[in-house]
């Protein structure tokens, strides 16, 4: 996708990103960072996460918070009191990305883990449900809030399990979403495709791949710039391919 975000096209914003620490995340938190939005950053690996702050901190864009939580072993509970501190340390939240993911396994489904599945699905689907349930009343409170969710093209293919199922999943309930919220006006939401980029979780698929060959995450960036600001107001209840 080609755009060009203003300069302070995030300024006074605080934006939720889950998977922080690497991939998409990262490069979407340090975007997000340059362009003045204030970050939450979610992740389970705390070593990641203090890299990206640093980073951030580094560049004199706006002072980040880390919030590490693992959303595999994280309860109903742990998501409210998330909500709760975003309320009482900032008292609003403009967006929330997705960007965490697992893989999983990958394999027929008669061949598949059935705990591995479910792990898998809980991070893809559930996970993100009880997220965005627990953060929607906050981000209700003010108007052009953008809430954005990431799927992946490998949905509907063959031995990709929970993650697969996971991902088609999202996208219907995304569309769900922006359509309880549509007349409510305060908040849009929609999902991006970034296509095959470098990524752990890519290099764990396909092995054999050279990964240099691939596009880099920061390449996609400009999907999530453009869904998250001011020029993608009339944008709710879409599937962007980045």
């Amino acid at each position: 996708m080609q755009y060009t975000a203003a300069t302070d096209l995030l300024k006074d914003r605080v934006v939720l990103i889950t998977g922080a620490g690497n991939g998409i995340g990262a490069a979407v938190a340090k975007a997000y960072a340059n362009h003045g939005a204030t970050l939450i950053l979610l992740d389970k690996n705390i070593p990641a996460l203090e890299v990206v702050y640093d980073e951030i901190v580094a560049s004199g864009a706006p002072t980040p918070v880390l919030y590490p939580l693992d959303l595999q072993g994280a309860s109903i509970p742990d998501y409210d009191e998330l909500s709760r501190n975003i309320h009482d340390n900032f008292e609003r939240l403009d967006g929330l990305v997705h960007c965490a993911a697992s893989l999983g396994q990958i394999a027929p489904v008669q061949h598949q883990d059935p705990k591995i599945w479910l792990e898998t699905l809980h991070i893809n689907l559930t996970g993100p449900y009880l997220l965005t349930r627990a953060c929607l009343a906050l981000m209700q409170k003010f108007d052009k809030a953008s809430i954005i969710f990431t799927t992946d093209n490998h949905k509907d293919t063959a031995y990709w399990a929970g993650y697969g199922v996971g991902k088609a999943a999202i996208e219907s309930f995304s569309k769900q979403l922006a359509d309880e919220l549509e007349c409510d006006g305060r908040v849009r939401v929609n999902t991006i495709d970034p296509g095959t980029v470098q990524s752990k979780l890519h290099a764990r698929a396909f092995p054999a791949i050279d990964p240099t060959s691939l596009p880099m995450p920061e390449d996609v960036v400009p999907a999530y710039l453009y869904l998250m600001g001011q020029d993608s107001l009339e944008i709710n209840g879409e599937i962007i391919t980045a």
